[in-house]
C-alpha cells in the first residue's frame, strides 16, 4: 500500500526540463525528458531515465548518440510541442529550428544549451531504463535560468 507523505515528499523532487532528441536523417524524433542528472566529472557523464515500451528506449539501448537540450525557464512552447511525444513515423521538428551535431542528431537551436552524449550502458528500474551517457560536446546558446520541474505527487509525471 502506497504512503501518500511518501508519493507528496517524492513528487517533490526537483528536476530540470529537457528535449531528448535521437537519430539522424529521416528517422529522428524528439521527446520531453526531466529524469536528469550528471552522474560523472571525468569523463563527463549525464544518466537520462526512458519509460520502458517507448521505441526510444530501444534506440538508446542499441547505443544511438543523443542530443539533451536545456530549456530555459520561460520555453513553454517547446514543452507544448514535445509533451506529448511523436509516433515513430510522425515528423518532431516541423516549426522548429534545428542545427545538426557532427553525428546527425538534431540540436534546437533556440534552447538554452545542449549537451551531444554517447550511451555507455543502463539499467532498468522498475517501468524505466536509466541510461548512463558519456557528454562528448556541447554549447551554451544563451544566458538564462534553466526550466525546473517539481511535481505534485511521486506516482506520474
Amino acid at each position: 500500500m502506497s504512503n501518500p507523505d511518501f508519493d507528496h515528499v517524492l513528487g517533490r523532487v526537483s528536476s530540470g526540463i529537457y528535449i531528448l532528441t535521437v537519430g539522424a536523417g529521416e528517422r529522428t524524433t524528439g521527446m520531453l525528458a526531466s529524469w536528469v542528472m550528471q552522474a560523472g566529472f571525468e569523463p563527463p557523464m549525464v544518466s537520462v531515465a526512458v519509460k520502458s515500451g517507448r521505441y526510444v528506449e530501444e534506440w538508446l539501448t542499441a547505443g544511438e548518440p543523443f542530443v539533451l537540450n536545456v530549456l530555459a525557464e520561460k520555453q513553454f512552447d517547446f514543452l507544448k510541442h514535445f509533451g506529448s511525444g511523436f509516433d515513430i513515423d510522425e515528423p518532431a521538428f516541423e516549426g522548429v529550428n534545428i542545427s545538426h551535431c557532427p553525428r546527425g542528431v538534431p540540436i534546437l537551436t533556440d534552447c538554452l544549451g545542449h549537451l551531444e552524449c554517447e550511451p555507455t550502458g543502463h539499467v532498468d528500474s522498475g517501468d524505466h531504463r536509466i541510461f548512463l551517457a558519456k557528454v562528448v560536446r556541447g554549447g551554451l546558446h544563451c544566458d538564462a535560468p534553466p526550466m525546473t520541474h517539481i511535481r505534485k505527487t511521486g506516482k506520474h509525471y
